[in-house]
């Protein structure tokens, strides 16, 4: 995958000297000059990208040489997870460049479409030059982290199928398979979109030898990258419809305080008529106190055992309410809090997708423009391509802020989202949990959705695990995860085999792994 990088990098500090003599000789014929500005900013573009992109690769291969030489005299039972090890470095490769390509996308590109622009406007070959060379690192970095990105959902997608059949039935199944499902669609539109860029490539390549096919250049990655905007707009609009769906089925459940408000009268007349009993039971003691009669001691001893038993049923009477009270608060922060994860995720696809359809729109002017000379200095499609861009970048942006946000949480504030009943982490310092929140490549473990899943799970759960929750409450707790797609038909089980893996202690862990999921998904 370091090879199409190294020929890009020679044609790009080939390309850039290049377009310094144009400039100079027009300059000593009085002809029209680049503005040094604008050459200065694409070569940098250029070098930045390719030399950011080396370095990663370089890392990369280093971690690699190191496992290596850790794992030499491996058992051969250790040797066996070689495909999980090679994934997870393809994992952290593709992650390292994210931020190069999302540089890419959001700025390099754009900004390279302008100039190409106003260089046809100008009829300007030098900075035309100069941009096509930029186009090219800029496809080649697109090229390489959609590729790495190719590779490791098609290595997840297996791993998740062979899951999927290991575990036929239950939370792990349901998870697996949409897993499978989710990255099998990655690599698809991942391989289209290694197409799309390597037709970019091609283009830019076409520019800077000033081939006679350049115009079928330009053409071919138009259409290219329409399509795989196009692809990538649909993709969002079907889970903006999930997303849809599923809020929609959480409101329907209704508020728990309106729903469980029989439950806790019918437990609070309990607790009232308990206390009343426990009130008589001391009134009788009080009486027999003050009898004089025989079998005094033998009466009042009977009326203090019904006085203590009284007054353990007002008791338990007390905090099964308490209890179901907390429950019901429980149940209605975790259901506002799937609500609002499902309203994030439109949002997110909305203007995600919404960027991926403008970028459609400005290939199909790109291919439009190739084949018309009239349409040649048209600002449309390079306006279309800063747009969708900018709208592609911001979901990035804020999604990767909020992703460092949590990380850092997770390390400063460990006891925020701790499992209840165990001792959190250490809190760590200011400055180390800056730098976890700037290993983009760790997923949070301890957030707030995993809080959450684990309250959902605790609610649900059967009998055995969670033995003051009420029936009701258990209920209520059940029919979100079905409006969570966790239900007895996504786990391939009848509703009392379902009910049953919500009782067994072993597959806890599964399940909060399931809901968790389901929070995130549309």
């Amino acid at each position: 995958m370091s090879t199409p990088i190294h020929r890009t990098s020679t044609r790009q500090s080939a390309a850039v000297p290049t377009s310094a003599r144009h400039r100079e000789g027009g300059s000593r014929t009085g002809g029209t000059s680049a503005r040094p500005l604008e050459h200065s900013l694409l070569e940098m573009q250029s070098r930045v990208g390719n030399r950011a992109t080396t370095a990663m690769v370089q890392r990369v291969r280093d971690t690699e040489r190191g496992n290596a030489a850790e794992n030499g005299g491996a058992s051969p039972e250790a040797k066996k997870n070689y495909r999980d090890r090679i994934a997870a470095l393809l994992d952290r490769f593709k992650k390292n460049l994210e931020p190069i390509d999302t540089f890419i996308k959001g700025f390099q590109t754009p900004t390279n479409a302008a100039f190409t622009q106003q260089a046809a406007v100008a009829a300007n070959e030098s900075l035309k030059h100069s941009a096509a060379a930029s186009g090219t690192s800029a496809a080649s970095g697109n090229l390489l982290t959609e590729a790495a990105g190719t590779v490791v959902s098609g290595m997840d997608a297996y791993k998740n199928m062979k899951d999927a059949k290991k575990h036929e039935t239950g939370a792990d199944h349901h998870k697996a398979k949409k897993k499978a499902k989710t990255k099998g669609a990655d690599t698809v539109i991942g391989a289209a979109g290694s197409g799309s860029y390597s037709a970019a490539i091609a283009k830019e390549v076409t520019k800077i030898q000033k081939t006679a096919d350049a115009a079928v250049a330009s053409e071919a990655s138009g259409i290219a990258s329409a399509a795989i905007g196009t692809i990538k707009g649909v993709r969002s609009a079907f889970r903006i419809g999930g997303a849809a769906s599923k809020y929609k089925q959480i409101k329907k459940l209704g508020d728990p305080h309106l729903v469980q408000a029989g439950a806790l009268a019918r437990l609070n007349e309990s607790r009232e008529q308990a206390n009343w009993a426990a009130a008589e039971a001391y009134v009788a003691l009080d009486s027999y106190w003050k009898h004089e009669g025989p079998g005094r001691l033998e009466l009042v001893s009977e009326a203090i055992d019904a006085a203590w038993e009284a007054m353990a049923e007002a008791r338990d009477a007390g905090e099964k309410l308490q209890h179901a009270e907390n429950d019901v608060e429980k149940l209605s922060k975790v259901q506002e809090y799937a609500k609002k994860k499902q309203l994030t995720k439109i949002g997110k696809e909305a203007a995600g997708g919404g960027g991926e359809s403008v970028k459609a729109a400005a290939g199909v002017v790109t291919a439009v423009a190739a084949g018309t000379a009239g349409l040649a200095s048209n600002p449309v499609g390079w306006g279309l391509a800063g747009a969708g861009a900018g709208l592609v970048l911001g979901v990035t942006m804020y999604k990767a802020l909020r992703a460092a946000t949590k990380r850092y949480e997770e390390v400063h504030h460990p006891e925020r989202w701790a499992p209840q009943g165990e001792t959190p982490a250490e809190a760590a310092s200011r400055t180390e949990s800056l730098k976890h929140a700037l290993k983009f490549w760790k997923k949070v473990s301890m957030g707030e959705r995993q809080a959450m899943a684990r309250e959902i799970y605790a609610l649900a759960a059967g009998p055995d695990i969670s033995r003051n929750t009420t029936a009701e409450m258990r209920e209520s707790a059940r029919s979100l995860l079905i409006a969570l797609k966790s239900g007895p038909d996504k786990h391939k089980l009848e509703p009392d085999a379902w009910a049953e893996t919500l009782n067994d202690p072993a597959k806890k862990s599964g399940w909060i792994a399931e809901i968790a999921e389901q929070l995130a998904s549309g």
